[in-house]
């Protein structure tokens, strides 16, 4: 198929980079490099051949200081693209940020045995006055101007908190002994989502770079529209499968609808999608391809560091969750397609499903070998690192996708650029988990949270719904996560929900944003693509994406929908909700399997279709005290209002067919 033969290059917004000299290019890829394989020298246990095994804080520092100067070197000062060569100041900066990590580093052990984290020397107390500081402004280059505002607010408050108002209160510390904590302590720049980064995010970061520069992007939109590019509605089914997949990868959603967009959306408004629909079965499927295993981007690592549980433990909670939002995409898109009489793309223009599998075959063996090692082998550490190795020796013997020396230096630097990137952003966050950590917060505000909803669950589920969707707009899913699992979490968890669920309602909630107005950043950028107006294809995300607005609250009502429980009652509420997603489906996009088209009712499809959406949320709502009622008296519900939908909508359109 000619018009998928073009390699599709990774969507890395060049715009944002600094044009390096070859210097500071090599010196990227050298700290980069060290930093892997430090990194798997850490993970695979190496020191026991060496003799050296470094102490937890001290390969965090080491980590830290090999990758944080970076972020001087590859993001301007301004965030003007094209810089060419470093300016003095960020040489200044660059030198200064490795000098002083590389004294904590040194320093490592004498933290750690002398508890300098609350009684530091005044000359640590100083150089973590001034790693703070860079870190701030690290975070600002990389996260933007936002995300460095709520952290700052945060990292100040410790300073203030004597002089705050009624829960706010607290003691207030001086700057000295709170930026010790803050760069001193394994709560702060080396917390949370710091160990997360250092100890997982690093393999699954590279084995995500090398899938995309290896081709892996192309293989899986080649292979979605050989097996779904003929059928009806067939360029956004392939969206679908592509965008999940490539999601997964990537952990970005407007990098997977710069990918995989550029091709699917052109591929739907060809066969009739109007502008903003294909521009939104876009943005939702490539949100919910950051929610899908095995990869699911950072904020699932610092998850499980958080809740102090196995990787694998997140990916297989994630499953159901993930299975129920595209299977409601794929419904609504076929429904809709169903509707409007919309047919697949020509079979003689797609690729054979066969060719396909034959020229990448060996990504579907290395994703097989990472899920082995994830869940059979629980290796959730090293896995990535196998993956990689085996996709780039493969990847050597395959002609077609063969890298020469250029194209291994371009993967190089692509990984460097991400490492500066995302660790700048995360030991910056690291200060919002150590501020609550040393004023002591966290206990307090989930307190005063639960008191202040009377110990009512649905209201705690609603308020918690409303703080992600709202931090989850002006910050990264990845901070929202953090400052919620922190505040708000413990509130929900001691009223009796499931930790997990608790965690991963937090982690769906925070990303909704991507899909709804007035932010919708996953839909704008599609919206640029499709060349369709942006507000109109962020309401079309949210319709299409309804099922991802529900799915939380009926995972963190009942565990069984994220894999806790019996199988029997797992099998039994992972049923009733895939019922309850086919009915969701027909009653908002207007078409009913076994009826028909809806919308040709005229007024009365309104009360049908409400009917339809009453019922499949009574399918789909697991029954518990919350609701007020079981599962048996849901299903009851259930099937009435819809079997009542389906006969009425059934004999009007037999009544109306002859005329």
């Amino acid at each position: 198929m000619t018009n998928l033969d073009t390699q599709l290059e990774p969507a890395a917004p060049d715009q944002r980079f600094r044009r390096l000299t070859p210097f500071w290019k090599w010196l990227l890829i050298a700290l980069s490099v060290l930093s892997i394989v430090f990194s798997m020298y850490q993970v695979f246990n190496l020191g026991r051949y060496t003799g050296f095994v470094p102490i937890e804080n001290q390969y965090y520092y080491a980590i830290v200081a090999l990758l944080l100067p970076t972020a001087f070197i590859v993001f301007p000062l301004g965030g003007k693209a094209g810089r060419e060569g470093m300016t003095w100041y960020d040489t200044g900066l660059f030198i200064a940020t490795a000098g002083i990590c590389l004294t904590f580093v040194i320093q490592a052990i004498e933290i750690v045995d002398n508890g300098w984290e609350f009684s530091a020397p005044e000359d640590m107390q100083y150089l973590s006055l001034a790693l703070v500081l860079i870190a701030i402004e690290a975070t600002r280059r990389t996260g933007g101007g936002i995300v460095t505002s709520i952290i700052v607010l945060f990292a100040v408050y410790p300073l203030v908190a004597g002089d705050m108002p009624g829960v706010l209160e607290g003691t207030s510390e001086s700057l000295l002994d709170t930026v010790a904590y803050y760069a001193l302590s394994t709560e702060a720049l080396i917390g949370i989502p710091t160990r997360a980064f250092a100890g997982l995010v690093i393999g699954f970061l590279l084995f995500g770079v090398a899938l995309q520069y290896t081709g892996g992007g192309q293989f899986f939109l080649n292979l979605a529209f050989a097996l779904l590019g003929h059928v009806r509605g067939g360029p956004a089914k392939v969206a679908i499968f592509a965008s999940g997949l490539m999601g997964s990868m990537s952990g970005s959603v407007i990098t997977n609808v710069l990918t995989t967009g550029a091709l699917s959306i052109p591929a739907m408004k060809r066969i009739g999608f109007k502008p903003h629909m294909a521009a939104g079965v876009e943005a939702c499927a490539s949100t919910g391809g950051v929610l899908m295993p095995p990869i699911m981007g950072a904020t699932a690592f610092i998850m499980a560091i958080n809740l102090e549980v196995p990787y694998r433990d997140i990916v297989v909670a994630a499953v159901i969750p993930s299975v129920l939002y595209f299977f409601a995409l794929f419904m609504q898109i076929d429904g809709y397609a169903a509707r409007t009489k919309l047919k697949g793309l020509p079979k003689i223009e797609l690729p054979s499903v066969r060719e396909t599998l034959k020229d990448g075959w060996y990504y579907v063996a290395v994703f097989a070998l990472l899920i082995y090692l994830l869940i059979f082998m629980q290796r959730e550490a090293q896995a990535p690192f196998y993956a990689t190795a085996l996709l780039l020796v493969i990847n050597q013997f395959h002609p077609k996708h063969r890298w020469n020396w250029d194209k291994f230096v371009d993967f190089l630097v692509a990984v460097g650029r991400l490492f500066a990137e995302l660790a700048a952003i995360l030991v910056g966050i690291g200060l919002i988990v150590g501020s609550l950590s040393y004023s002591g917060k966290i206990g307090t505000l989930a307190f005063e949270l639960l008191q202040l909803a009377g110990n009512n669950v649905a209201l705690l589920l609603l308020l918690g719904a409303l703080a992600s969707f709202i931090m989850g707009i002006g910050v990264t899913v990845t901070v929202a996560y953090i400052i919620l699992a922190l505040t708000l979490a413990p509130a929900l968890t001691d009223s009796g929900l499931s930790t997990m669920g608790v965690h991963m309602f937090m982690l769906y909630w925070g990303m909704l944003s991507y899909i709804t107005p007035p932010v919708a950043l996953g839909a704008f950028a599609a919206a640029s693509l499709a060349q369709a107006n942006p507000m109109r294809t962020g309401l079309e995300s949210m319709r299409l994406g309804t099922i991802i607005y529900f799915v939380p609250f009926f995972f963190v009502l009942d565990p069984g929908l994220i894999m806790q429980g019996e199988p029997l009652h797992i099998l039994t509420v992972f049923s009733c909700a895939l019922l309850g997603v086919v009915v969701l489906s027909a009653s908002l996009q207007g078409y009913l399997y076994g009826v028909g088209d809806l919308t040709t009712m005229g007024v009365m499809q309104w009360p049908v279709r409400l009917a339809l959406l009453i019922g499949a949320l009574a399918f789909a709502m697991p029954g518990n005290d919350v609701v007020g009622m079981n599962n048996l008296e849901l299903f009851i519900i259930g099937t009435v209002l819809t079997g009542g939908a389906a006969a009425v909508a059934f004999l009007m359109r037999k009544v109306a067919a002859p005329a």
